[in-house]
């Protein structure tokens, strides 16, 4: 299956390759408003035609309306997508978890204090998934800014430690400034954002194969 990554588009409508599958990794909007959400919504339907199906999407800590207002809401607004939050999805035999869980920081959305709080949300990930999809990075994999390797901590144990058979594939973003690839163990992990740390859309989006 051929994947097309972004995340962190902050209202930005990138121009997107063809591919089997659009994954958008959190951060769909600037603000969290709805109007936001229903533009992006708009963008998706636009692009589907590249796609051999709907797109799979998570929210991320500035899509304060998706918080806000509950799954079942969140999931008729953004009717152009799979929109994910912790749940498994299975498109094609790709098995794909989505959560938009982040360590917290300073007064945003869907995030959960460091320690045993954010790890209630990796516990439920299930073994032997193709393709994990979380807004932020687990830590000193691509997590690097300014301030230092700010990933979760627990996310790290739980894909590395806890887990027997880890997702081959980890998709995120949050950390606008350590976008790229590596590589640990059995997991291929991937900061897709396309926007740097100035939230300018400079980054082009990512390709990957499952």
């Amino acid at each position: 299956m051929k994947v097309v990554a972004i995340s962190d588009i902050h209202n930005r409508t990138p121009e997107l390759p063809e591919g089997d599958l659009l994954v958008v990794a959190g951060d769909l909007t600037s603000h969290g408003s709805r109007e936001e959400l229903f533009e992006i919504n708009h963008y998706l339907m636009e692009e589907s035609h590249k796609f051999k199906h709907k797109p799979v999407v998570i929210a991320g800590n500035h899509d304060r309306f998706l918080e806000k207002h509950g799954v079942s809401r969140a999931k008729e607004l953004m009717s152009a997508c799979f929109y994910l939050q912790d749940e498994l999805l299975a498109i094609d035999g790709v098995r794909i978890w989505g959560s938009p869980w982040t360590p917290q920081f300073m007064n945003w959305s869907f995030m959960k204090e460091r320690g045993e709080d954010i790890k209630g949300a990796w516990d439920k990930i299930p073994e032997g998934i193709d393709l994990l999809i979380t807004h932020g990075p687990p830590a000193n994999i691509l997590d690097l800014c300014p301030s230092g390797n700010v990933g979760c901590e627990e996310l790290k144990l739980t894909l590395t430690q806890r887990m027997k058979s880890p997702p081959a594939v980890h998709v995120f973003g949050h950390i606008h400034e350590a976008h790229g690839e590596f590589v640990l163990a059995k997991t291929r992990y991937y900061n897709v954002s396309i926007c740097d740390g100035r939230y300018r859309p400079t980054n082009a989006p990512t390709v990957i194969e499952i």
